[in-house]
């Protein structure tokens, strides 16, 4: 199968060996996505709604880049230094997302990189549109 590489300077370059996002066929893989402002490869300032927010726009951005949207998220992975903000998620998420919802995972983890609270990734499905 073909596997097109998905590149966007709306969204923060990769600090590793790996894509942002890798599209095969309709479907696409979102890297995992921090709260860094893509224009300085700094974390965002702000408390931790702004750090979700900066995340979730992040996400958009790639996911445009593949051709597609949030509305195409079919599952969403969710990593938290502190669980405890997991409402708070919920919360922003009800902004950037409607139903249906996309199948998700909440996980706490121990670190993340760059001293990040929160990082998620994503699967789109874009032959249902």
């Amino acid at each position: 199968m073909h596997r097109e590489i998905i590149r966007t300077d709306q969204a923060p370059q990769a600090i590793g060996t790996y894509s942002q996002a890798v599209k095969c066929g309709s479907t696409v893989y979102l890297s995992g996505q921090i709260p860094l402002v893509p224009e300085t490869m700094e974390m965002v300032e702000g408390d931790m709604e702004a750090q979700i927010r900066r995340v979730f726009d992040n996400l958009q951005a790639v996911a445009r880049a593949a051709g597609g949207s949030l509305a195409d998220v079919a599952k969403l992975n969710v990593f938290l230094t502190d669980l405890s903000h997991f409402p708070l998620v919920n919360q922003v998420m009800a902004e950037y997302f409607s139903e249906p919802y996309p199948a998700r995972a909440a996980i706490g983890v121990a670190s993340l990189p760059k001293g990040a609270s929160v990082e998620m990734d994503a699967v789109l499905e874009l032959a249902w549109n």
